[in-house]
Order: structure tokens, then C-alpha cells, then sequence
């Protein structure tokens, strides 16, 4: 297992510094590690085996029959779903195959662990997006204020040329704000997007999967049908034609276990459950946005709630010379310079803004 997932665990280290918020993160963080993983899992065959074992009574080389079946995939007869299994079919889905009925063919599962890795890529994009638009500033804007233990002429020192900066720089970083509420709008579409591809990719099955799967835990034992097998049979048909020694053309049934689907079928439960969580999340947070940019009183109760040793008064005077992109600069500066020296930050911009400069340490 760790051969398999150890490759993922640098994913989890944290990093040094913040420049999202924590539904990003399950963005680009939890959920590449999820699709990732999922994607290793369906081509270990440590886990599951074969991906596909085929049985026929003819004299076909079991090798030659599942490779072929796996190649030109396998099908289920649409009549057989509403057959009595035991009595009339083997399984459901698998019956005598009449030339005219209705077949669905199962081509999907050679691509799951290729779909799952695009996902994963389409899920990091916001984040490598976000990265190149925000190049490093509030790495180099931090100063080493992130650390308590420098002396005071230090903290004084790199104070002024942070405040240098801000004062310099205030109402244009309206661009920089942009660009990040931007790339949080992309991971909402992306969530959202990433759901209609699977359900297409499944051919209609994945909208209402997981609802599916629940109503069924909820069914009385002799009632039940299981929905997962109708989206991820384990068992279907394969038909594979060949020369006799005659030199006709000869047909051949066979009926194809597909030890996989066990795995997939838990993966798309997995993944039903976890993109409607983050769906709900990033829409959540889209309105969140939406509150901070018409309703500006709200940026001083997000940041006296972060800040909570930063004076008040400061605050609110610096807030109130400041446009959406400074609150935001500084929001992110909250979260990663050291609450002390944020607070005495503040007082110094404070200041300068109201022209008395900063006071000298003794």
C-alpha cells in the first residue's frame, strides 16, 4: 500500500505559506489526492486481479478470450434486467443474446483510471492558475514577520518597508483580488462541470447515483436490487467469432467476470458524495464573496475576527481608506504574519495614513 500511495504523501505537507482559503485547498489538495489515488487503485492489480475473467466451454485460450472481451468490451442484454435471476437468467443482465435486442456496451472501465488522472489535472488548474497570478507577493511581503523572534530594530525595520509598500501601492490591487475571486469562480465551474463529464462519461447514470445507492440501503432485504450493478455490472456477455475448421465463421458466448467494477462502483459512490459536498461548499463561498464586495462593513468584522489583538479603532481607520484588493492583501497578510507583529502593522499603517508617521522604538 505504501509503494502504491506513498508518492502522494507531498501533497499533504503543509506549506509555508497561505494564499487561499480552506475550500480551495479541497480543490486542489484533498481532491487531487482522492482521483489520484483512485486512479493507482483501478490499475493495481495486487487489489483486484485481473481487471476481466472470461469463461467459455469452447476450446478458445482463456488468455485470447479476455483480452479480446477487454479490448472490444463486453455488453449487457437490455431484456435481462427484468428477468428473474436463478429462474430465467444467471444474472441480471446477462442472458442468450437474439440478434435485434437492445445491448448496452461497458467501454468505460478501460478509461477510469486515465478519466480519474484528467480530473485530477482539471482540479489543480485554479490552483496553478492562482500561483502565476499571484507570483510570490505575499512570500516576499512577509518579511520573516511570520516569526516572533525577532529583535525589536528588526520588527521595526521590516514594519517600515512593509508600510512603504502598502502605502505605495494602495487602491491597485484591485488586479491581484481578481484574479484569486476568479479562480474560486473557475473551481465552482469546474466541480460542477467535472459532474456533468462523469455522468456523461457514465452514460447518464452518474446524476442520480449516489441517491440511488442510498434509497437501496433503506429497501426491505427481499426487495432489494442493487443500482450498482446496472452502472458497473460484474458480470456480462462477450461474443467472439472465429474460424472453424470448416473455415466458417463460428460464434462463440462467453460470460465475462469483471472484478474491477468492485472497486469502481465504490470509487463514483465516493465521488457522487464528495463533489456534491464541494459543489455545496464553493456555491457557499461564491455568496460569501458576493457579501464582502457589496456590503463593505463586512470586510472590518472578517478581519476583527481574524486579527483579534489588532486595536480596533486602527482597524476601522485603515479599512475605511482602503478598497476591496487592500482588504484582501491584508486579509492574506493576517494569516500568515505573526499576530503581534500584525497587530503593530496596523497601528504603523494606521498612522502613516493619517500622516504622523511611525513612532521610533526605544
Amino acid at each position: 500500500m505504501d509503494k502504491i500511495f506513498g508518492s502522494l504523501k507531498g501533497l499533504f505537507k503543509p506549506r509555508a505559506v497561505v494564499i487561499d482559503n480552506n475550500v480551495f485547498r479541497l480543490h486542489y489538495r484533498a481532491t487531487v489526492v482522492i482521483l489520484l489515488a483512485c486512479s493507482l487503485l483501478v490499475t493495481s492489480r495486487q487489489y483486484i486481479g485481473d481487471p476481466i475473467d472470461c469463461i467459455s466451454r469452447d476450446d478458445i485460450p482463456t488468455r485470447v478470450l479476455d483480452t479480446f472481451c477487454w479490448i472490444h468490451t463486453t455488453f449487457s442484454v437490455e431484456s435481462a434486467w427484468h428477468k428473474k435471476v436463478g429462474v430465467e437468467i444467471p444474472y441480471p443482465g446477462v442472458d442468450k443474446y437474439i440478434p435485434g435486442e437492445d445491448r448496452v456496451y461497458h467501454a468505460y472501465y478501460q478509461w477510469v483510471c486515465f478519466v480519474l488522472f484528467f480530473q485530477a489535472l482539471m482540479f489543480y488548474f485554479p490552483r496553478h492558475l492562482w500561483k502565476g497570478w499571484e507570483k510570490s507577493r505575499i512570500r516576499s511581503l512577509m518579511l520573516e514577520l511570520n516569526t516572533p523572534t525577532l529583535t525589536p530594530n528588526e520588527k521595526q525595520e521590516r514594519r517600515g518597508i512593509l508600510v512603504d509598500y502598502l502605502m505605495n501601492n494602495i487602491h491597485n490591487q484591485n488586479f491581484y483580488v481578481t484574479g484569486y475571486y476568479f479562480c474560486e469562480f473557475l473551481n465552482f465551474i469546474n466541480v460542477v462541470g467535472q459532474m456533468y463529464l462523469i455522468d456523461s462519461f457514465l452514460g447518464g447514470h452518474f446524476s442520480h447515483y449516489g441517491s440511488k445507492v442510498i434509497q437501496f440501503t433503506e429497501w426491505e432485504w427481499s426487495l432489494r436490487y442493487d443500482p450498482m450493478i446496472r452502472v458497473f455490472p460484474r458480470l456480462t456477455k462477450c461474443t467472439f467469432h472465429k474460424y472453424g475448421s470448416s473455415g466458417d465463421v463460428q460464434r462463440h458466448d462467453a460470460m465475462c467476470i469483471l472484478p474491477i467494477n468492485i472497486i469502481n462502483e465504490k470509487i463514483y459512490v465516493l465521488l457522487w458524495v464528495w463533489f456534491v459536498l464541494l459543489a455545496v461548499l464553493s456555491g457557499l463561498v461564491l455568496l460569501y464573496r458576493v457579501v464582502i464586495v457589496f456590503w463593505p462593513r463586512s470586510r472590518l468584522l472578517i478581519l476583527r475576527y481574524r486579527a483579534r489583538l489588532t486595536n480596533a479603532d486602527y482597524l476601522e481607520m485603515v479599512l475605511n481608506r482602503c478598497l476591496l484588493g487592500d482588504w484582501f492583501l491584508l486579509e492574506l497578510l493576517c494569516k500568515n504574519v505573526d499576530s503581534l507583529n500584525y497587530r503593530d502593522l496596523i497601528e504603523d499603517f494606521a498612522r502613516r495614513l493619517e500622516g504622523k508617521g511611525v513612532e521610533s522604538v526605544v
